[in-house]
């Protein structure tokens, strides 16, 4: 028996076998979910190629967090596959080139609000869209999160993005909280997955992390993060909400360089 048996989770943005949404998708099927995947437009082509290297065939839903037809019908389209839901994972963030890379000062709004709808705003329309599927039974929101407490290099306007990611997990902890919907975030260390290597200078972070972990810390294995992610989707964490979990080795408590 696994810790998900006869749960039912909604994973977005597994796009690559690399990445952190395909071992939590991978990892709640090896404890006995049934799992749901979101994707849309031309990246449904990749997440259905993806897919098929999961342990279990999955069903894939329309969802664009941008556009309000895909979020207000993913309640329908997620309930032609599972009766309810009792997780939902949100592996969703993106900012523009010119809002990244040490150009802080130099990005325009237009692109700092494409980072702010796409990485934080977008957790809010998520939980707000899957909510009809777990007001019964109530269930897990979870995000993906970078530490935004401190600022990083390079990180620039998605750094202020993962802070107003933090913020919202709050306040819907708060809002959903009389439903029974927990709302936390795994606050990961550096994982070299294609999304992270697209930004500039990300490279840097990992010997950094090296060697300011107490545990130590590879840039290459996503596992630990994912069962995190499991571990909240579980009965076991029922009184755990508005909360960030790190999972970095330990640097988030380490000060100096």
């Amino acid at each position: 028996m696994g810790i998900l048996d006869g749960k039912n989770i909604l994973v977005t943005g597994v796009l690559t076998d690399s990445s952190i949404a395909f071992h939590v998708a991978k990892l709640a099927q090896e404890q006995g979910a049934n799992v749901v995947l979101s994707s849309f437009g031309r990246a449904a082509g990749i997440t259905k190629r993806i897919a098929g290297r999961l342990p279990q065939e999955v069903p894939i839903v329309q969802l664009d967090v941008t556009n309000q037809d895909d979020l207000n019908n993913l309640a329908s389209a997620v309930g032609e596959h599972v009766p309810y839901l009792d997780g939902v994972l949100h592996s969703i963030a993106y900012a523009p080139e010119a809002a990244l890379g040490g150009n802080f000062l130099n990005t325009e709004w237009d692109d700092v609000k494409v980072a702010l709808e796409i990485s934080a705003f977008s957790l809010k329309s998520l939980a707000v869209a899957a909510r009809p599927l777990m007001k019964e039974k109530g269930g897990q929101v979870l995000g993906l999160d970078f530490d935004a407490t401190v600022t990083w290099p390079y990180y620039d306007w998605m750094g202020v993005s993962k802070a107003a990611l933090e913020s919202t997990c709050r306040y819907l902890a708060r809002e959903l909280g009389g439903d029974q919907i927990r709302v936390n975030l795994v606050a990961a260390g550096p994982i070299y997955t294609t999304a992270a290597k697209s930004i500039p200078g990300f490279d840097t972070f990992g010997p950094m992390w090296q060697r300011r972990a107490p545990l130590g810390w590879d840039t290459e294995d996503p596992i630990p993060t994912a069962k995190a992610c499991v571990g909240l989707f579980s009965d076991w964490f029922p009184a755990t909400t508005g909360e960030i979990i790190h999972v970095d080795g330990g640097v988030h408590s380490q000060g100096g360089p």
